[in-house]
């Protein structure tokens, strides 16, 4: 298995884990809070979808991909929300759908060492510059920590498991 399947397998296995957290839930409860934090599941599956179509765009596009703006703040932010009308089935459909783009990329994208530079933004290193390979490593290490946040969501919500 080459290096691009190797990032689209471990991508496709993190995803799992956290479409695993949602697994049989309501919208009701795909909205609820059940811990201290302000995560909810479906606002969980609705930011990683955000966060990966955001760096699959900045591998086509560059930094104006991730400029951020105030609207594009109050953006990011309700990414964490289900908003009422939205369904976890909507959530999740938006999230195939990047998954896919992210994963076409990976396979086609004419090198993993080519380079963008990062925006001027307080988090960024000034200067810095992302290869592709970079970015996909950022969305798996995003997709598994957020994975870990569910499965703590979940079993506070309803005692599930995704793993032990």
């Amino acid at each position: 298995m080459g290096e691009r399947d190797e990032f689209i397998s471990a991508l496709q296995r993190h995803r799992g884990f956290l479409r695993y957290a949602v697994r049989g839930l309501t919208d009701e409860q795909a909205a609820a809070r059940p811990t201290v934090s302000a995560l909810c599941l479906g606002g969980l599956v609705k930011h990683v979808a955000a966060v990966e179509g955001r760096w699959a765009h900045f591998i086509e596009e560059g930094p104006s991909a991730m400029a951020m703006t105030a609207e594009s703040y109050e953006a990011h932010a309700a990414t964490f929300t289900m908003e009422p009308g939205e369904t976890l089935d909507s959530i999740l459909q938006q999230y195939d759908e990047v998954a896919a783009r992210t994963d076409e990329l990976a396979r086609t994208t004419p090198s993993l060492d080519a380079e963008q530079p990062l925006p001027e933004a307080p988090w960024f290193e000034p200067g810095a510059r992302w290869s592709v390979r970079r970015v996909l490593l950022h969305i798996l290490a995003e997709t598994s920590q957020h994975a870990g946040h569910a499965d703590i969501i979940r079993e506070s919500l309803d005692g599930q498991k995704t793993m032990g």
